[in-house]
């Protein structure tokens, strides 16, 4: 008797439903980490007796989790059905919250993405972008055909830090007036969806992990330059956060400035680009993202302020480097875009400044990195949501 059906004949009823359940479960995670398969490949597969994967595929059916995916002839003997995942058994919902864009997508239960809306972040109050937020992710489940009784989860992506227990944002010095309490508590209730809240950057490394270069690391550090300057780490496939969640905000370091001290976010971000470029003789209304047009053109001002920016970056990864000693280093975000003409200043400024040298690549998912990282932790926990709603029929 296979070891997974040594329990089939339990005393006590709900000893008899926890195993079903598991016996479920069992089956569905299978389907859906390798694909589609027949009830004898399940039960060679996971030691269940062909009885009991019969059983549970039809408790799974009938509940919607999973569903008919065609049919399989071998070479001998009889035509299989084979079964896979319904996908669009529920839907999650992931949020990135930008002081430029605000990024809303639902996607199905197999992660694809089945509706998503881009929108400029022109709120100049706290309570403007919380409506813009609930108004758009309405927007965003209605197109996706969807309602929203059926996203069981969803995540959103800020800067700074959030505070559980207080109900709030710290450090969220670019969007003002977002470290207001209750703000988020206020999205959950005019959407009707469990929303949980994550730093922008951590997101963006669990992107990366997922759906970037970061999979197969062992341990990652991905660093978002935009408006501001974070960091994300992931060990193992799961986010360091350290003891309050501010691991990671490596934008409080101190960076010695000439008048006065500066933090590392002073130096290495955005702002801190078009600064170099005025500084170096670059007038006009300038941009991050303008100044590196005009480098790749060959403006000397727009040069030096890129190589300077270089620079600084190669000190956080040293920093980096020294105290996590990640094998990848991402570069991600606004700035991070241009890491084509980064790599070099970067990598030769590392190698005068440390022995430690991680790789280091450009984020593979640019723009969307947060918003995908926070789908697929809104899909990890929708998942577990939908099967329990739909197993145990409440």
């Amino acid at each position: 008797m296979p070891a997974s059906d040594a329990v089939d004949q339990p005393d006590q009823p709900w000893n008899r439903r926890r195993l079903r359940s598991t016996n479920e479960r069992l089956l569905l995670d299978r389907l859906r980490a390798a694909g589609s398969a027949s009830r004898a490949q399940l039960a060679r597969e996971t030691g269940l007796s062909k009885p009991t994967v019969s059983s549970a595929l039809a408790a799974l059916e009938e509940a919607g989790l999973v569903r008919e995916a065609g049919t399989h002839t071998p070479e001998r003997g009889r035509m299989a059905v084979l079964y896979a995942p319904d996908p669009s058994a529920g839907y999650a919902l992931g949020i990135d919250i930008g002081r430029g864009w605000l990024r809303i997508a639902v996607a199905d239960l197999a992660g694809e993405v089945v509706a998503r809306s881009d929108v400029r972040n022109r709120a100049r109050t706290s309570g403007a972008l919380a409506d813009l937020v609930v108004g758009t992710a309405r927007q965003v489940i209605a197109g996706s055909g969807t309602r929203i009784e059926e996203v069981a989860h969803a995540v959103v992506g800020t800067p700074g830090v959030y505070d559980e227990e207080r109900r709030r944002v710290r450090y969220a010095m670019h969007l003002p007036g977002w470290g207001r309490a209750g703000l988020f508590d206020r999205m959950r209730e005019e959407l009707g969806i469990p929303l949980e809240v994550h730093n922008d950057a951590n997101l963006a490394a669990l992107g990366e992990y997922s759906y970037g270069v970061g999979t197969g690391s062992r341990l990652f550090a991905y660093i978002l330059i935009g408006t501001g300057l974070g960091m994300g780490v992931v060990s193992e496939g799961r986010l360091f956060t350290g003891a309050h969640g501010g691991a990671g905000e490596i934008g409080f370091l101190p960076w010695p400035g000439r008048q006065k001290p500066q933090t590392l976010e002073d130096a290495v971000s955005g702002v801190a680009v078009v600064e170099s470029a005025r500084a170096f003789g670059m007038t006009g209304q300038l941009t991050a993202k303008a100044v590196f047009d005009a480098a790749r053109e060959g403006h000397p001002a727009a040069t030096r302020a890129v190589e300077l920016e270089g620079e600084r970056i190669a000190h956080t990864v040293a920093a980096a480097a020294a105290v996590l000693d990640p094998d990848l280093v991402v570069l991600g975000g606004g700035v991070g875009h241009s890491v084509d003409l980064l790599l070099r200043p970067v990598r030769e400024t590392l190698r005068a400044l440390t022995p430690l040298r991680p790789k280091i690549v450009p984020s593979r998912l640019g723009e969307d990195a947060v918003l995908l990282g926070a789908l697929a932790t809104a899909l990890g926990t929708a998942r577990d949501v939908v099967f329990e709603r739909r197993s145990t029929g409440s």
